[in-house]
């Protein structure tokens, strides 16, 4: 078999995270940690591991965060390089925007709020093979199957409201780059509609299925809390560094303790996920929580704590 060309990808990154709030209004959403881990950090190790050695990364929120994290890519061992928006351009605008930076091959685009370990190669693999303009990696994944396909795997529709028989989208794009001739350009636009213009035209847009995998929009309160579960995989407690846990302390069915945090004599931690930089004082109470703001608390907190 024909060696791969190394790969270039996108992750979307730019929003401003309004289904996740409060947690988002302290930090953009991808810089959210899910098992003590930034969830873009997750995006690209699964990037890097497929292949993909160049990474652009589109950001708005937050933007001095972002510049901070990513570094240039120096922590991740590849170059990373960020578009920024002063103006959020949508997925599609967000996209055309890097036109610069992809040359002849296909590149992909991913979604910055999904965790997963779909294979990656091998939807590149039948990408190329099929000769596809577009490839949507697809699942089954109700309540969001919005995509009928064909026998072919040809897109026949992307429906907003979902409907039986039809698939849902991962968030994971392969694309042609002559597609962005089709997108316009310096202006918001959601790169769906350029897919629907497309297929209206008889064009390859077409759909690679997997099944047996994991994947996770972590992009709401419920699926963020869910994510946390999942990552602690199959253990009841995630302990961070440095973090220091009084013997006395009573931690209940599951928890992840963020780095650097003090929990103090006689404190007990229920269902809840804690972030880095958190003091828990003695006897405090914390249940069914995500306690995001670092510093010290000092009573009872249930539900979301920003």
């Amino acid at each position: 078999m024909e060696k791969m060309k190394p790969m270039k990808a996108m992750i979307l990154a730019a929003g401003l995270g309004t289904r996740l709030l409060p947690l988002t209004a302290i930090r953009p959403k991808p810089l959210v940690p899910v098992g003590n881990r930034p969830i873009i950090d997750g995006t690209i190790h699964w990037l890097k591991a497929h292949g993909v050695e160049g990474i652009i990364v589109n950001a708005h929120y937050h933007l001095d965060q972002m510049r901070h994290h990513l570094d240039q890519g120096r922590p991740f061992g590849l170059k990373i390089h960020i578009s920024e928006e002063p103006e959020i351009l949508g997925t599609g605008g967000g996209v055309q925007k890097t036109k610069w930076f992809w040359g002849s091959d296909p590149f992909i685009v991913v979604n910055g709020d999904i965790l997963t370990d779909i294979d990656l190669k091998a939807a590149y693999r039948a990408h190329l093979k099929n000769g596809n303009l577009v490839t949507l990696v697809l699942h089954d994944s109700a309540p969001f199957n919005q995509i009928k396909i064909n026998r072919r795997k040809d897109i026949l529709d992307i429906d907003p409201v979902p409907q039986p028989g039809r698939l849902a989208f991962t968030g994971i794009h392969i694309i042609n780059p002559e597609v962005l001739d089709n997108i316009p350009a310096d202006r918001p636009s959601c790169i769906l509609e350029s897919y629907r213009a497309l297929i209206r035209d008889g064009r390859p847009i077409r759909g690679y299925v997997v099944s047996n995998h994991y994947w996770r929009d972590a992009g709401t309160i419920d699926s963020y809390v869910e994510a946390n579960r999942e990552a602690l995989d199959g253990a009841q407690f995630l302990v961070g560094h440095n973090a220091q846990v009084h013997e006395d302390t009573r931690l209940n069915q599951w928890a992840v303790l963020g780095d650097n945090i003090s929990v103090e004599r006689g404190a007990e931690i229920t269902r809840s996920i804690i972030w880095e930089n958190v003091t828990i004082k003695k006897g405090v109470q914390i249940v069914d929580s995500i306690v995001a703001t670092p510093g010290e608390i000092t009573a009872d907190r249930v539900g979301v704590v920003g």
